[in-house]
């Protein structure tokens, strides 16, 4: 019974890690039908006094209960290792023609709450406002062109 079992993660184990090996970014354009935010929040932009730097090690390492990179990818192109089992595939934040109709609002509101029908679970739980639109700067700073 050990044997199997052992043998069954190292299975499992083998078939993550040869779909990682051909992990690359996610389609451009995405399309999407996620809903707008609620009331004024998809209007809302409040990067201009947020941290890129705080956001960065949140989109990094700090994110709970996973970061952001493990799905969206380290070059934000939805590439990440954990992303490739996702349906749909995650954000593609590289993605001009996907990001171009995605105000700072509707980031704020889905990293918040999460987008329902994705994999995109809502952050609320365990970032404070502040560091929520701290990796909305950093993920527009750094990715979206």
């Amino acid at each position: 019974m050990k044997k199997a079992l052992i043998l069954s993660v190292m299975v499992i184990f083998s078939l993550f890690a040869v779909s990682s090996a051909f992990a690359g970014p996610a389609k451009c354009p995405q399309p999407r039908k996620t809903k707008a935010a609620p009331g004024g929040i998809a209007g809302k932009d409040m990067t201009a006094k947020a941290d890129a730097a705080n956001g960065e090690a949140i989109y990094q390492k700090k994110a709970k209960p996973m970061a952001c990179k493990m799905c969206h990818g380290d070059k934000g192109d939805g590439g990440g290792k954990l992303g490739k089992a996702l349906k749909p595939a995650p954000r593609n934040f590289a993605c001009a023609a996907t990001m171009k109709d995605v105000s700072a609002g509707q980031m704020f509101h889905i990293i918040k709450n999460g987008s329902k029908g994705t994999g995109m679970v809502g952050h609320g739980k365990t970032l404070k406002d502040k560091e929520i639109w701290d990796v909305v700067k950093y993920i527009r700073s750094t990715f979206v062109k």
